[in-house]
This record gives structure tokens, C-alpha cells and sequence, in this order.
């Protein structure tokens, strides 16, 4: 922050302007306020937009630039992302942290980065009338330069920077901003600005660090969850040439060496002595059954807001006593991996006094305080230079391996960078849950719901993502890894109740989080439902769905241009999944054939998504089809397992991902929206699964209701 050129023009986002309203100056420090966000204009015309987003493959700094330049009337292109400082005036307000996740990355910062732009575009007209001595109603903008109308006069922001700077920040009640049909970035398809540096090489990834003297470390855990190290004999590894030290730690020793490939030589040489008297020795097969027996047994009724279990369970009992009939179906999910294509890596340079970091993280703040809580340090004494990070789907929110890389870092006195290997990543993740869904629905003599319980059992995410921090709020139920049933389907009453089954292993947010199990449960349900009743799967839906609501407007969508109400082609058939998370709806129809030997053929996938406004739908494309992919691979071959305690799987030849060769075309219909933005990177994860569910079904006429697809026999042909 202090390397800003004095006399540039400084706008606050995320907080009331009034605020701050009349608080401007050329410097960052000078600013109070509970202030998240900055726009910068220095005197040589660069504008900064400093944001707390990380890039983890979203392509987010490309959207918010067109949203700032398209208020501020500015080339896109000129328009600079830094990082904002890790401090609370910079938090996400969503979340009251630094952190990435939730698909909050756009529609966290739309609305703010709108009046921003208006704001300073306001100033800066002011700031050329003034000077011109005409009234700022005469002036107008082009493109990084203000224009009096009548002389043709022409002024660039970066000459009006100093004086705008001088000038009250306008209220937002007073700040104009343009209407849709004057947006000349919103809503356009446009390259994003991180490519290029992706392409030819010079991005910088965590793996990518490079620092003058800087080591390398490799490391080795406890096979299973919970062990501890009782000791390890350091001399094979340190006979070895290049190896600098081996540093134990609690449940780990690491290999610090001149290279990467040195380090692990090191690590292979060495024999570590585990205590596994306290770890997890469960299996899956044992646990598979126990959360069975958990929904067969129902769990702690979890009722809305404003309601208490005993009104709730009474609402629920006399409407199954009215009902005709009812259904009852158990649907079942494995622990999954992030298996993100870049495996957990951290830098850390640790001096007294201090500690400098550069890490490939979604969550800076928490990284920050877990650092100098660990160092015994001030958080002002803690510096995160932020990285790209090859992949994150929530992975990258922990701070294990950032603790890791600063425990060793502290033995030196030059950078060390750490860097697992991927069999560590597999084993050491903190999975997606596995988990049980039983549903019960009670219909009319229509075959339409009248009530629905919703049962889940899983472990809870609160436990531990966050190092455990939130384990209060995980009582009597952590409804953030439970989700809840989809309130859009019109059922009149629906209980959800819960159990927490837990084995040690350490669970977290998986992209999409309780919707990729909830998702599948729910919409291979409503298919049974409609299959029940014989009606077609995409009327039964609509029969549940308000006219006129955004739901039924993205079923339609994606009936029509996926040809639904048209038979297939001979041989082909289709399956259809609807879903809401993150302000947007999501809707697949899957077409698909299958041969005698259960290979399965993905012809096409039809998407239509209500994101509201669409700020890159280029990039929103592409999210969507990398979603498609990223939950086909779960769908099909996906599946965690624990054996004694440790896991079995080590890297992707066991816990494959999708072949480019299987991959189907993704049509994706983005449909016209005035709501406020909502998630893309996460909204088409939960629905694909089921969608490819009812399409097998339509196919074969088995009823699949436990993931992976390949335990049932099919695999991609």
C-alpha cells in the first residue's frame, strides 16, 4: 500500500459511503471506516482495483475488472488486481473473513464495485468541470477521459487524480449509475486477463516460488488419522548429499534438502515410528453401515427458524396420516478428495520477530492468525503474499499445511518452501463427507407430495475444517454439512433431522459442499416420485414449482433446448436435475446410451443457469462445463476410502479423474436475468450426478442410489 503514488484518487467499497463521505485524501491510512475494498486512480492514470478474492481457476479478477470499468468508463484492460492487505477493514463481508469460497467472489463485490466506479467517475467529472470553470452536467466520459460537450475540451483521469482526490466522496443516494442498455462490459463475453500469463508460463503458482538461498521440503504423515510420531533416526537421510536437516513434528517428519527430488530421496530412507494407539482404525465397510443404520434410526429434528421440533414433528406426523401413499428411498455417498492439480504447498520465511509467507491459499486471514498464534508473533508481524493456486474447491481453506510449512521454516534462516507429494495429498485431505440420505414422502391420490422427511447422517464438517474452531455451532446438528432439502419444490411440509456418525476422519468443504450429496438424494427422489405417479419427469417437476418462478423458468429452458419434449434418438436417453445454491438455479438434462458391457456414452449435456446478471458469461461457460467435469469425474469413479484408519487410495491411477476422450459436449444456456449476481463455480457440481442418475434409469431401468456409478458396473465406454 505505501508503494501508491501521492495525489491519487482513493474510492472505498463494501461499507455505507456515507461513511466515509466526508473522509478523502491521496493515502490509504488516512481513511476510517469499516472499509473491505479499494479503487485506486494514480496521477499516471493506472487503476488498481485492490481485492481479497484469491484466483483459484475461477477467472474472477477478469469480472470484477469489467464491472469497475464499465461504471468507471474505462478500457477493462487497463485496470490492475492487486490483493487487498490481509486486515478486517478489507474482511469479505459475507463471511467476516479473507477468505475465497462460497461463490462469493462476484456477487460479493458487484454492488459495491458498481457504486465505487460511479463514485469516482462522479468525482472525476467534478474535478475536469471545476477546472474548466463549466458545470459538471455539461461534462461527460470516454474511456478514461472526461469531455466538455460544447468546446470538445479533453482531460485524462490521470491529470484529475490529485484534484478529484480533494473533492467529498458523493453519497450513494446521489451517485447515479448506468442503466442496463449503457453497460459496455457487463454482460459481454471477454478473454480473461489471466490467461495469457497461464499460457506462456510466467503466473505464479504456490509450486512456483522461487527466493534467493530458498530450501526445499518434503514431508511424510501418520498413515492414520490421529497418529503420532514417537521418533525417527535422521541418519539415512542425512547421509544422503544436498539434505539439510529432518525436522520432526508432532504427527509428521519432513526432509529439508537443495531440491525437491533430494527431499523425497530422503524421506524414502527414512523409517518413521508412528503411535497409533489414539488413531482412527475404522473402514468404510463398518461405516457405510453405520450411517445406514443412522437414517434407518432417524436423527435430532432439525426445525426451521421461528419453529421447535415438537411443532414441527407434529405438523409432519398428521400429514403423513392424510397421505394416500408413501414412498421411501436411501441414497448413499463416499468420502471424496479435492484432488486438486496442484498438491498443498507453502513458502515460509521465518526470522525473529517475523514471518513472510506465499501461499496458495482461500483463506488468508485464517492462515495469517494461525501463523502467529503458531510463532507466538503479532499478526502485524505476519506478511502472505498471495499465489495463484492450481485448483482449491475448498481445499485450500485449511491452514495444515501452511502451520507444516512455518514449523519447519522456523529451523532456518532462509525461505523454505514445502510441497506435498500427491500421495500425501490423497491421504491427508480433509474430504468431502460421506454420507446417507433416507427420504420418505407421503402423496395424494395424484402422486404429489404432501410431506417429505429428509434424514442424513455424515460427520460433521465443523468439527474439523478450521482446526475445530466452530465445534460449538456444530450442536445438536452442523447444519452446514447437512444442507437442507430445496424449499422451491412446494411441498407442504418437510422435516429434516440429522445424525453425526463420526470415525476420525477429517472432513471439509468440497465444492458445492452439502448440495453434491443432497442434490443427488433429492432429484433421483423427485424421479422416483414421478416415476411413481407416471408422469414425466420434467411436468412432475413443473407441477411443483411456482409459475413464474425462477425454477420452473430454467426447467423450461433447458427441456426446450435439450429437445426434451422430442423423443431421443434410438438408443439414447435422457435424465434431467434441477438445483439452487449461491443466488442461482442450475438445470442439466444428460443424454446418454449404454451397451451391453454398462459402458456409458455421454452424448451431450444441456445446461441452462439463472446466475441473475451475468457479468462474464464467456468465463460463467466455462465454470459451468469445468463443474460438469469436475462432477462427472465424482459421479463415476469418486469414492475415498478408509481401511484400519488410513486411506487406501494414493494418487490417480485409484481416484481416477475424467479422460479428456470422455468428456461430452456441454451446451450452456445462460438465461437473461436483472437479479443480483450469483455463484457459477459451484451451482452445476450437485445436480449432475443425479441428472446422469434418471438418465441410467431411463436407460436401463436400475435405480442407482449409491455413488460412485462404476460400483454398479458403469464406467465411461
Amino acid at each position: 500500500m505505501r508503494s501508491m503514488a501521492a495525489g491519487g484518487l482513493l474510492i472505498a467499497i463494501g461499507t455505507p459511503v456515507d461513511a466515509v463521505a466526508t473522509t478523502t485524501s491521496s493515502l490509504v491510512g488516512t481513511i476510517t471506516g469499516n472499509l473491505s475494498r479499494w479503487v485506486r486512480i494514480a496521477q499516471n492514470g493506472v487503476v488498481t482495483l485492490l481485492s481479497n478474492t484469491s484466483e483459484i481457476g475461477q477467472g474472477t479478477g477478469t469480472a470484477l475488472a469489467q464491472i469497475l470499468a464499465n461504471e468507471l468508463d474505462l478500457d477493462w484492460r487497463t485496470v490492475r488486481i492487486e490483493m487487498a492487505p490481509i486486515a478486517s477493514e478489507y474482511f469479505n463481508e459475507q463471511w467476516g473473513e479473507y477468505a475465497t469460497y462460497g461463490s462469493g467472489g462476484v456477487r460479493g463485490q458487484f454492488d459495491g464495485l458498481r457504486l465505487a466506479g460511479a463514485q469516482a467517475r462522479n468525482m472525476l467529472i467534478s474535478a475536469a468541470a471545476h477546472r474548466w470553470g463549466v458545470a459538471p452536467i455539461e461534462c461527460d466520459t470516454e474511456t478514461g477521459v472526461v469531455v466538455h460537450r460544447a468546446s470538445n475540451r479533453r482531460i485524462t483521469y490521470g491529470q484529475l487524480a490529485s484534484a478529484a482526490a480533494k473533492l467529498p466522496v458523493p453519497a450513494a443516494a446521489n451517485t447515479p449509475l448506468m442503466s442496463m442498455r449503457h453497460w459496455r462490459f457487463i454482460g459481454k463475453d471477454i478473454a480473461r486477463l489471466d490467461i495469457p500469463s497461464k499460457v506462456d508460463g510466467s503466473a505464479c503458482y504456490g509450486i512456483d516460488v522461487q527466493l534467493p538461498g530458498m530450501l526445499i521440503a518434503a514431508i511424510i504423515q501418520s498413515p492414520r488419522f490421529g497418529g503420532k510420531l514417537i521418533d525417527v533416526d535422521p541418519a539415512p537421510a542425512l547421509s544422503i548429499r544436498g539434505i539439510q536437516r529432518v525436522v520432526k513434528m508432532p504427527d509428521a517428519v519432513a526432509v529439508v534438502a537443495d531440491t525437491y527430488w533430494i527431499a523425497r530421496k530422503g524421506l524414502a530412507a527414512l523409517k518413521p515410528n508412528w503411535d497409533d494407539s489414539d488413531s482412527s482404525h475404522d473402514s468404510s465397510s463398518a461405516y457405510s453401515q453405520a450411517l445406514l443404520d443412522g437414517v434407518s434410526g432417524g436423527g435430532v429434528v432439525a426445525p426451521p427458524k421461528g419453529s421447535t421440533v415438537e411443532e414441527v414433528t407434529a405438523v409432519y406426523f398428521k400429514a403423513m396420516s392424510e397421505a394416500d401413499h408413501a414412498i421411501e428411498s436411501t441414497y448413499a455417498v463416499p468420502f471424496l478428495s479435492h484432488a486438486t492439480m496442484e498438491p498443498m504447498n507453502a513458502t515460509a520465511h521465518v526470522s525473529a520477530g517475523s514471518a513472510v509467507l506465499w501461499l496458495p491459499t482461500q483463506n488468508q486471514s485464517a492462515a495469517l492468525e494461525a501463523t502467529a498464534k503458531e510463532l507466538g508473533l503479532s499478526p502485524l508481524n505476519v506478511t502472505i503474499h498471495t499465489t495463484l493456486s492450481g485448483g482449491g474447491f475448498g481445499r485450500r481453506i485449511e491452514t495444515d499445511f501452511v502451520l507444516q510449512a512455518v514449523r519447519i521454516a522456523r529451523h532456518f534462516d532462509v525461505p523454505v518452501k514445502m510441497i506435498w507429494s500427491r500421495e500425501e495429498d490423497m491421504q491427508h485431505d480433509f474430504y468431502r463427507p460421506a454420507a446417507a440420505i433416507k427420504l420418505i414422502a407421503g402423496l395424494d391420490a395424484g402422486g404429489l407430495p404432501v410431506a417429505l422427511r429428509f434424514d442424513i447422517a455424515c460427520e460433521s464438517l465443523l468439527y474439523y475444517s478450521g482446526g475445530g474452531a466452530s465445534r460449538q455451532r456444530a450442536l445438536p446438528v452442523d447444519r452446514t454439512a447437512i444442507g437442507a432439502p430445496p424449499d422451491y419444490y412446494q411441498i407442504p411440509v418437510v422435516l429434516l433431522a440429522a445424525k453425526t456418525i463420526d470415525i476420525g476422519v477429517p472432513v471439509g468443504y468440497w465444492r458445492s459442499v452439502a448440495l453434491s450429496q443432497n442434490a443427488f438424494a433429492y432429484e433421483c427422489f423427485i424421479d422416483e416420485l414421478a416415476y411413481y405417479a407416471q408422469k414425466d419427469p420434467v411436468e412432475y417437476r413443473r407441477s411443483l414449482l411456482l409459475d413464474g418462478g425462477r425454477e420452473r423458468h430454467v426447467l423450461d429452458v433447458v427441456a426446450r433446448h435439450s429437445g426434451w419434449e422430442r423423443p431421443a434418438m434410438r438408443g439414447r436417453y435422457r435424465g434431467v436435475a434441477l438445483a439452487r445454491a449461491n443466488g442461482s438455479v442450475v438445470a442439466h438434462v444428460v443424454e446418454l446410451s449404454v451397451d451391453g458391457r454398462s459402458e456409458v456414452r455421454i452424448h451431450r449435456i444441456t445446461t441452462a443457469i439463472d446466475c441473475g446478471t451475468a457479468v462474464n458469461p464467456r468465463n460463467i461457460r466455462a465454470q459451468i462445463e469445468g463443474s460438469v467435469a469436475f462432477g462427472l469425474s465424482a459421479a463415476f469413479n469418486g469414492k475415498i476410502t478408509i481401511r484400519d484408519g488410513a486411506v487406501e487410495q494414493s494418487n490417480f491411477h485409484d481416484y481416477p479423474l475424467i479422460h479428456m476422450a470422455d468428456m461430452p459436449p456441454v451446451q450452456v444456456v445462460i438465461l437473461n436475468s436483472s437479479e443480483k449476481p450469483g455463484g457459477a463455480g459451484e451451482e452445476a457440481v450437485g445436480p449432475i450426478a443425479p441428472a446422469v442418475a434418471n438418465a441410467l434409469f431411463a436407460a436401463t431401468g436400475r435405480r442407482i442410489k449409491t455413488l460412485p456409478f462404476c460400483d454398479a458396473g458403469f464406467g465411461f465406454g
